[in-house]
């Protein structure tokens, strides 16, 4: 018998070999990605204090109007460019961009492309 490959399975033991090279600092955080079935979230990790900077996510109030009849690779560029707004106000401007085991494809690319656009590098 074959077994059932259980696909967020492999996607968690992707992020956490990822995770043994990739870390943030106060200066250069880390741009984590979290991708649910409807939602998508980000977040700006400082792994040395071991605390969250800021998030933003397709669940926000403030966004709410703006995501509103959009599809979900558009409010994922949205979510986006609110992490990087957010990014710049405290004064953040270099990140390392981590994408959680998820392919580049769809919406992590577009959150990607979205907070390059607003001005975060990585």
């Amino acid at each position: 018998m074959f077994k059932k490959v259980n696909k967020n399975e492999v996607r968690k033991a992707k992020h956490t070999r990822i995770r043994f090279t990739l870390s943030g600092t106060a200066e250069m955080p880390r741009l984590n990605v979290y991708r649910s079935t409807n939602e998508i979230y980000a977040q700006l990790i400082d792994d040395k204090a071991g605390h969250t900077l800021c998030s933003a996510s397709s669940k926000d109030k403030d966004l709410e109007k703006v995501l509103k009849n959009k599809t979900k690779v558009e409010q994922a560029s949205e979510v986006g460019k609110a992490i990087a707004e957010k990014a710049l106000k405290l004064g953040l401007k270099k990140v390392v961009f981590d994408r959680s085991g998820y392919v580049y494809t769809g919406r992590i690319k577009s959150l990607a492309e979205g907070a390059r656009a607003a001005g975060l590098e990585f």
